[in-house]
């Protein structure tokens, strides 16, 4: 059994910091959340920010550029991966399903990476997925995939390709095959989301089944899938993530009381299971950073 990457997926954009106090919303809190699951573990932190305000999802740059030379200022060793997601909802305005609706966020593939293009972190991740979710669709056109992945490679960052269902693999193949992408490609199965491939050891196996053979992958189940998830991946020889973005609970019915908290039960598990934990320097060889 290999060595083991966790990735920590420290805050999202859903509001789930009105469910558990512990998600953290400012740059501040997100950087101590991010420092804590480093030293409990997580060789990477996937960062979204949010308006601490309002502590809806942003996309501000000041709010990315504070959570990253926060990180860093602290001297704590961790692979910083920045999320590019936001921009990408759309919904159909009710009289006009050719415009969006006042609740779409649609931003051009240049808005979505400029952070990353400005701050430099070691990974960002990238979502090789147009896909229904229960009240809009979550858009990535082609033309802007292949905009977003030569920008990021220009940038020296490498990309975490989050694929939600097994299409979406082969999209990504094909980024790879047209030279935008460099090997090896790192892929992160994103299980148990709305109408995307279930949380199960038999999405895994088949996901595993279709990727191109220098890939590493990374797998994670959302809310009460996290750890079931990370058994199954460990035991198929794959890299696991945690977090507060994903998941609010430590066991049925019980807040986690922090990111660093899930890291430390990811930990066990891997332990009891008989693998060792990925060090962030190992980290970096195994992704080829």
């Amino acid at each position: 059994m290999c060595q083991t990457i966790i990735s920590c997926a420290i805050t999202g954009s859903a509001m789930t910091s009105e469910k558990n106090s512990a998600v953290p919303v400012t740059p501040s809190e997100i950087v101590k959340s991010s420092v804590e699951a480093a030293k409990a573990g997580a060789a990477i932190v996937h960062c979204h920010v949010r308006d601490p305000e309002t502590t809806r999802p942003s996309m501000n740059l000041e709010f990315y550029r504070e959570v990253t030379e926060g990180i860093r200022d602290t001297g704590v060793d961790v692979i910083i991966n920045l999320t590019t997601g936001p921009g990408a909802r759309f919904s159909p305005s009710a009289n006009d399903p050719g415009k969006a609706s006042s609740d779409s966020k649609m931003c051009s593939p240049s808005e979505r990476v400029k952070h990353v293009v400005e701050l430099c972190p070691e990974i960002c991740s990238l979502d090789i997925v147009t896909m229904n979710r229960k009240n809009h669709v979550f858009l990535n056109h082609p033309e802007h995939l292949k905009y977003m992945s030569a920008a990021i490679q220009s940038a020296g960052v490498k990309p975490e390709l989050e694929v939600f269902d097994t299409g979406h693999i082969l999209n990504a193949t094909n980024l790879i095959k047209n030279g935008l992408i460099q090997s090896p490609p790192f892929f992160q199965f994103c299980l148990g989301v709305d109408y995307g491939a279930p949380a199960t050891v038999e999405s895994i196996v088949m996901m595993k089944s279709m990727l191109p053979r220098n890939a590493i992958w990374s797998a994670f189940g959302i809310s009460r899938f996290q750890f079931p998830m990370v058994a199954a991946s460990v035991l198929l020889g794959g890299h696991v993530r945690v977090g507060l973005e994903d998941n609010i609970y430590i066991e049925q019915g019980v807040l986690a009381p922090s990111n660093a908290a899930l890291v430390e039960k990811a930990v066990r598990i891997i332990h009891d299971l008989g693998g060792s934990v990925a060090s962030v320097g190992e980290a970096r060889k195994l992704l080829s950073l």
